[in-house]
Order: C-alpha cells, then sequence, then structure tokens
C-alpha cells in the first residue's frame, strides 16, 4: 500500500479518488482479516459515504484537508457515533455510542476515511491483544506471534496493508510497544497534546491518543491532524496543534541524545545491539552521545502497576448493567451488578481491577496507591535531570522480537514486563516514538524508542527520520 501522503495527494490532485482508495483498503481487509482477526467491525457503509464525500468536495474544488481520502482504522476504544465499539470486552458488545471522540472528528475534518474498529486487549489491559473477548489477533509477519498490545489490531492493520495509518492509545506502551513487533512507527504524545474526549478510559492519568505508520512522515502528518486543545477534555494542553511535518528533516546535528542503560538492560542480545547500531548512526549524523543513567527507570513497572489499576477500578465502576452494555438480570440491584460484572469481565481485567481497589482501600491506600505516587514523582524529577544533560534519550522499545501466541498468557509477570522500558514514560507524561531499527530472531523486527521532554515531538520525529534513513527505509 501506498503512503497516507502519497494517497492524499493523489486524491486532491484528481490522480485517484477516495472511493478507489477505500475499495483498495477494503479488499485488504476481506483478503486477510478471517486470518489474522485485525477488525472487529468493518464500517463499509459508512468508509464508503465518508470518500464520497471527500470525492465531493474535490470536485467543487474545495481543501479537503491533510488526510484527504487515506483509509485509517480505529482502535476499539475509540467513540464513534452509531459504529459499535467494545473496548474489546464482553461488556460492551453491541454498544454503539451517541457521539464520536474528537479525534474521529478531526480525522473526518482533514478528510481520512475510516474503515472500522479494530481488535486491542480488553479495556487496553495487556501487552499482546490476546485478552480481547473476541480472540487474539495475530502478528501479520508471522502469524504465529502476538502483535504486541493493547493497539495489536491497530497495529497489525497497518502491517498487513490493510490501511495505511491508524490510531491507538498508548497507557503503558500500548503503541509503541505493538509498533516495535509489527515493524511500525508508532507515536505516544505528550500527556495531554491530544484530546482523550471520547477514549474508553482505562488509566485517565496515563493514556494517550496516538498514531501508528509505516514511516515517520505519515505519523507526523497524522500527528498533526489529531493534536491540539479540545476543550471538551479538562487535561487538554492550551495551544494549537504543532507543526511536525515540515521538521522531520530537520536531523540530530548538534543535537545530545542519551543512551540510556536501563532503557535497554535485560533486553534480548540482539535488541541491545541494534540499540547501540542507532547510537552510533545518530552520531554519525551529527548528535552527541552522551551515556546516562536513570536508576529510577527501574521502579517505574512497580509504581505503574498500582497506579494504573487504581485509576482503572475507579473508570471501570461505571460498568454496572444499569446505564448501558451487558445486563445479567437476578434477584435484587447488586446481585445484577455482580452477575454482569463476572459475565461481561475477563480475567485480565478483573485482575486489575481487584489490585487496583485493594490499593485503594482503607488501611492500604498510603502504603500503596500514595507510595507509588511518590514514586511517580521522583521518576518525573529523574527524566528532568536527565534532559537537562540530554536533548532526547535513546533506548529499546520491547525486551525481545514478538513472542509466540500463547507464550505468556500464563505468567502475568512475564507479559507485565514487555512494557518495562515504554512504562516510565507514560508515568512522566512526556513524548516517545519508537522506530523499527533492524530484525532479530526469525527476521522479526526490533524497535528502537526515542525518548523527549514534554511538547518534543519535532525533535523526535527527526530523530527518527535519522534512524529511518540509517536502516534503509525510505
Amino acid at each position: 500500500m501506498r503512503s497516507a501522503l502519497d494517497i492524499a495527494r493523489d486524491v486532491r490532485s484528481g490522480a485517484t479518488t477516495a472511493e478507489n482508495e477505500m475499495a483498495t483498503s477494503l479488499a485488504a481487509i476481506r483478503a486477510r482479516n478471517d486470518e489474522l482477526n485485525v477488525f472487529l467491525f468493518v464500517d463499509e457503509e459508512g468508509a464508503l459515504d465518508a470518500a464520497r464525500r471527500v470525492d465531493e468536495r474535490v470536485t467543487r474544488g474545495e481543501d479537503v484537508g491533510a488526510l484527504a481520502g487515506v483509509p485509517i482504522a480505529l482502535k476499539d476504544n475509540l467513540c464513534q457515533s452509531g459504529v459499535p465499539t467494545t473496548a474489546g470486552s464482553k461488556i460492551l458488545k453491541g454498544w454503539r455510542p451517541p457521539y464520536s471522540a474528537t479525534v474521529v472528528g478531526r480525522l473526518l475534518d482533514a478528510g481520512a476515511v475510516p474503515m472500522g474498529k479494530t481488535n486491542m486487549d480488553e479495556f487496553a489491559m495487556g501487552s499482546s491483544t490476546e485478552t480481547s473477548a473476541f480472540g487474539p489477533t495475530r502478528n501479520p509477519l508471522n502469524v504465529e506471534r502476538v502483535p504486541g498490545g493493547s493497539s495489536g489490531g491497530s497495529a497489525s492493520a497497518v502491517a498487513a496493508d490493510m490501511t495505511p495509518l491508524s490510531l491507538g492509545s498508548d497507557t503503558g506502551g500500548s503503541i509503541r510497544q505493538p509498533a516495535a513487533l509489527c515493524g511500525l512507527v508508532g507515536v505516544k504524545p505528550t500527556y495531554g497534546l491530544v484530546s482523550r474526549y471520547g477514549l474508553i478510559a482505562f488509566a485517565s492519568s496515563l493514556d494517550q491518543i496516538g498514531p501508528f505508520a509505516k514511516n515517520v512522515a505519515d505519523a507526523a502528518a497524522l500527528l498533526e491532524v489529531i493534536a491540539g486543545h479540545d476543550p471538551m477534555d479538562s487535561t487538554s494542553l492550551p495551544e494549537l496543534a504543532p507543526s511536525l511535518l515540515s521538521h522531520v528533516n530537520d536531523g540530530v546535528a548538534g543535537k545530545r541524545v542519551g543512551l540510556v542503560r536501563e532503557l535497554f538492560d535485560g533486553a534480548a542480545d540482539e535488541v541491545v545491539a541494534e540499540v547501540e547500531r542507532a547510537a552510533e548512526a545518530l552520531r554519525d549524523a551529527g548528535a552527541t552521545i552522551v551515556e546516562l543513567s536513570v536508576p529510577e527507570i527501574h521502579l517505574g513497572l512497580s509504581a505503574y502497576y498500582l497506579i494504573a489499576p487504581a485509576e482503572a477500578s475507579s473508570n471501570l465502576a461505571r460498568y454496572d448493567g444499569v446505564r448501558y452494555g451487558l445486563r445479567v438480570d437476578a434477584d435484587d440491584v447488586a446481585a445484577m451488578n455482580e452477575a454482569t460484572r463476572t459475565a461481561g469481565f475477563g480475567a485480565e481485567v478483573k485482575r486489575r481491577i481487584m489490585l487496583g481497589t485493594y490499593a485503594l482501600s482503607a488501611g492500604y491506600y498510603d502504603a500503596y496507591y500514595g507510595q507509588a505516587l511518590k514514586v511517580r514523582t521522583q521518576l518525573i524529577d529523574a527524566f528532568r535531570r536527565a534532559y537537562l544533560e540530554a536533548d532526547l534519550l535513546l533506548g529499546a522499545t520491547a525486551p525481545t522480537v514478538a513472542f509466540a501466541i500463547g507464550e505468556k498468557t500464563a505468567d502475568p509477570m512475564a507479559m507485565y514486563l514487555s512494557d518495562v522500558f515504554t512504562i516510565p514514560t507514560n508515568l512522566a507524561g512526556d513524548a516517545a516514538i519508537s522506530v523499527p531499527f533492524g530484525t532479530g530472531e526469525a527476521d522479526l523486527p526490533i524497535g528502537v524508542q526515542l525518548l523527549g521532554p514534554g511538547r518534543s515531538e519535532a525533535g523526535l520525529f527527526a530523530a527518527a527520520r535519522v534512524l529511518e534513513l540509517a536502516d534503509g527505509r525510505s
């Protein structure tokens, strides 16, 4: 499939039509969706309607937007009016939201064509897209392997050439880790840069929506479209969307890049080798490599698995069988609520609700949740100090290449460790990008991660482009 920017250019010029591009995307979805389980819902009617509206605007000579006619996949925790939205859970099976997420509205305004909803770990709780109530998604590069998670369906849609772009959400690495495992560019924006209005919440102080793409420029163009202040989100930064695409080719000359040992300690040897090769590529492009230690990073996983479940236990309390979603009838309200949640939630979601509720309970709040918040503050301060010594940080995205389906499902801790390098950025609220760099076992892709302080996306895209070129990607 051609790049998103090429498609948009050709649709605007009349060299192709949005309807033709939608048909190409739909054919690719039909060819592999049964095999990969990427889309939970394909919105053929809605996509055709959106494409025809774009083509009509082109015919009238109107400005149809930066993503004119570009097919895009949406993670199934992004509300789209009238379109089934389940967050990968039985408790929301068949629910059709009466409103759309802000990012969906911005995509439509920019001329993009949403193709449907992609599979995900239930309520974004997972690292492999195996906790979905609707079955696992398979990695298009090797169907015996996971695509990563929780945004595995969105990653697989792009990796399988079903759509050139997709949106995911990143609470602890759920965009960057599947991007690494599927050989894509994946971006976790600065907290508040992209509106969370219409995103089904997992952990509200950590969640961010971001792009998947096959190249850096496409990812930058998509983030430009969805970013910017939204009065519907109280945590939205009060500023316009940043200019990103114009900075993609700025390079890294004169930049200081911190090679952070804790961001690849414990990774497979082949991953470590690629991180070190990426450092050399940045040095060759004019950056100064500074070796740094940020020992607080090792505290991130423990703090995250108290803070995120605590917020999840609060956010998921709304699924009670009364207002919307699944309802299992019983003799009284309490019994109905218990029966609904027992039937509607999967094992991983129940595990995290119980962990979070315990951490917030009387007598344990200070010892667990309160202590985790203090550790989070320590981590934020540690990153702030690191960014006094370096403009950007470099490390691994995931400890290994894509692992086998079923390999880690029986060991939650092994699964949680898949996000050990990505979680710290979410706790800090900073920005990060994963870019493919080299291959490992079974010729599967490896992702390296660039981290920056808040609002550093332009510099991250420029550095990612340097690595993209160094790895032989156009």
